[in-house]
């Protein structure tokens, strides 16, 4: 192997594991933490205590696209100014949070990134989710994926159960409430990479966490969808996402290939009836996924014979695959630049939840499927890999940092606490690690064989 073939390996390497997306939020921590407040003394006599202090990295954040084209000088006011209209905005945000959505963010930086390239990430796990669904996908027989089915239920009962009752005895609920799905999410690339590591390659527990995580991702689409709207739905816009899938199924009839064109087409009709509805933008794409072309059966996830695969469906994937790494990156730098201060008790209330709730609900729950419904785990699975695996699956890391925002949508203290949770939920790894070393858990390597391809359905 030359040492060019050698270096594209290690980047192909660290792009495909999601490290961009961890360069991107430690370089939010680190750039939120050293940014100083940009406010004049003047304005800043006028800040209320509650509202954060406008930096560099809150700048970049919030900046408005549309300034960069617009004439209008009154955008363009003095540095006092754009400090007072800042905070004065934050806080009838803070007083109003149900307000149309639709009337006041602007095209800014953060609402491109969450809103819109996001909706390419949420697309290819809703690829993932749909295909698992198809013949020979980990969701397509009830019998074998009752187990981790259950264990799914416990992985999101648990910690949504221990989030909620850390609300009661720390008297948030009126504060923290509304955030009891954010320990609820499971990060797929990160808990495969650390399931790897711990169980080895081959080992039943992959395939248990797998189908885990992707019932997982299933769940937290139609938790974002249900609820945490923008603002008050507007029903009658779903009449443009029916049309959208009908303009997609009438394509996928007349045989259209090329990715492009349902993307183009249905796609951004779809995504522009979720904004208008106020269903957050970035599930804008799911509806239409299957109604792509797409394969009679599915290979599973991380199946090399998947990217030999030519039906539309996975073109998409293969084309924005990449790209959607990028954008996590991102997704990262927008969202993860929270002060070290933010430190408070929506930390603790996702922590709790992801690293006490997550292992406890999946095992209890595969515990009752065992015992109770006369349900079998995995050959070669017992209860040492059935409690690291759910603390394994307590890293939420990408999706419970999109719902942090996505339920507490008012930037500051509030929100930057239940973020911080997000980030630290990092700790299950280590921690997975140990429990895996005390339980005499020990990679086993095992061939794998991938089955063969089928050709694509209409």
């Amino acid at each position: 192997m030359t040492g060019h073939e050698q270096k594209s390996g290690i980047v192909r390497t660290l792009i495909d594991n999601s490290f961009l997306l961890i360069a991107g939020a430690v370089t939010a921590l680190i750039w939120a933490n050293m940014a100083s407040p940009i406010t004049t003394e003047s304005a800043t006599s006028q800040l209320d205590s509650s509202v954060p202090p406008e930096t560099s990295y809150t700048r970049f954040v919030d900046f408005d696209l549309t300034s960069l084209w617009s004439d209008d000088e009154e955008d363009h006011g003095s540095d006092e100014n754009r400090a007072v209209n800042s905070a004065e905005a934050t806080e009838e945000a803070g007083q109003n949070e149900q307000e149309s959505h639709a009337s006041h963010h602007g095209l800014t930086i953060h609402f491109v990134i969450n809103d819109i390239l996001m909706a390419l990430f949420f697309a290819i796990a809703a690829k993932e989710v749909w295909e698992s669904l198809l013949p020979g996908g980990a969701l397509s027989n009830p019998r074998k994926a009752a187990t981790p089915l259950l264990a799914t239920v416990g992985g999101i009962a648990g910690p949504a159960l221990i989030y909620i009752i850390g609300c009661y005895f720390t008297g948030t609920q009126d504060i923290f409430g509304k955030g009891w799905a954010v320990p609820c999410a499971t990060d797929i690339a990160f808990s495969y990479l650390i399931a790897r590591m711990i169980f080895g390659v081959g080992h039943p527990a992959i395939a248990f966490l797998l189908l885990l995580a992707i019932a997982d991702d299933a769940a937290g689409l139609m938790i974002l969808a249900v609820f945490y709207p923008q603002a008050p739905l507007q029903f009658w816009w779903f009449l443009l996402t029916a049309g959208a899938m009908v303009l997609a199924f009438s394509l996928r009839r007349a045989k259209v290939h090329s990715h492009w064109v349902y993307l183009l087409g249905p796609g951004i009709l779809c995504w522009y009836s979720f904004y208008q509805a106020n269903i957050h933008a970035a599930l804008g794409l799911v509806p239409i996924i299957p109604l792509l072309p797409h394969a009679h059966t599915d290979l599973g996830m991380f199946a090399k014979a998947e990217k030999n695969r030519e039906d539309t469906l996975n073109e998409f994937e293969h084309f924005w695959k990449t790209p959607v790494e990028f954008f996590l990156g991102l997704f990262g730098l927008a969202n993860a630049g929270v002060v070290m201060s933010s430190l408070g008790t929506g930390t603790w209330l996702v922590l709790g939840g992801l690293l006490l709730g997550k292992p406890l609900g999946i095992t209890a729950m595969t515990l009752f499927a065992e015992k109770v419904l006369k349900l079998q785990k995995p050959a070669g699975m017992d209860y040492r890999h059935v409690v690291t695996l759910g603390m394994v699956a307590g890293i939420g890391f990408t999706v419970a940092l999109f719902v942090s925002v996505a339920a507490f949508t008012v930037a500051g203290s509030v929100q930057d606490s239940v973020k911080m949770g997000a980030l630290l939920s990092f700790a299950a790894a280590p921690l997975a690690i140990l429990i895996a070393k005390i339980l005499g858990v020990r990679p086993e390597p095992r061939a794998r064989v991938d089955p063969p391809a089928e050709t694509e359905a209409g």
